[in-house]
């Protein structure tokens, strides 16, 4: 999952960068709102960690920008001001979730994991196909209950196909979804972590749809 951190603070920016992407997200950073502003609006990020007190545009007129050109995606937002007028004042703006500042990190991923499963309507932490099981609290992936070892960039891809399990994937999104904005997007890697990952798992539930993309679906039943 590739996500977006707005904010002006240089030491809580590394700090909330370095936290996302330990827990295996990508991430791109701005410092003021007219920076995030543009990157919200021009790349295709499955949520924000947006702070309200910006410099240069506010975080709140950046939200409300962000949804006046239809940018849906989740986003978390961050205030100094623990009070009820200003959640209301991000919630009508478009906010999904709020922390107020000062905040544990592990509750910030704890909200992000929430916004990213409720986006692609999955109401729990643990999200499986088949016999396969991958666990967005821990990082862990199992197939019949026994772990299988991935690498950071085998995990993100498979996270993604299971949040959006059912629909075609196309090689594009991923790319978009799956790296930083100055990733090479004419790189092949994604064709290798797929054959990666379907290795490892030994289950059939990543299909290739012909000039369309991936489709994770559950394996047939046996004698189906």
């Amino acid at each position: 999952m590739r996500l977006l951190v707005v904010e002006d603070d240089p030491d809580l920016n590394r700090q909330l960068t370095k936290a996302l992407t330990d827990a295996g997200y990508v991430v791109d950073r701005a410092f003021d709102g007219e920076e995030g502003h543009y990157l919200g609006d021009n790349e295709p990020y499955d949520a924000v960690v947006l702070d309200i007190g910006l410099p240069k545009k506010d975080g709140i007129s950046v939200l409300e920008a962000w949804r006046r050109n239809g940018r849906t995606m989740p986003v978390l937002i961050l205030t100094a001001r623990d009070r009820w007028s200003d959640k209301v004042q991000g919630f009508d703006a478009g906010a999904d979730d709020y922390v107020a500042k000062p905040f544990h990190l592990e509750e910030v991923l704890a909200r992000i994991r929430a916004l990213l499963r409720r986006s692609t309507g999955h109401a729990q932490s643990e999200l499986s196909c088949g016999p396969v099981t991958l666990d967005t609290r821990t990082g862990r992936v199992s197939v019949s209950g026994n772990p299988v070892k991935m690498t950071s960039h085998e995990y993100r891809l498979l996270a993604y196909l299971m949040h959006h399990s059912g629909r075609v994937v196309s090689r594009t999104e991923l790319v978009e979804h799956l790296y930083d904005q100055d990733f090479d997007r004419d790189s092949n890697t994604i064709e290798v972590f797929v054959g990666r990952i379907r290795k490892k798992l030994d289950v059939d539930i990543i299909q290739t749809v012909r000039g369309l993309g991936y489709l994770l679906t559950p394996p047939p039943a046996p004698g189906a």
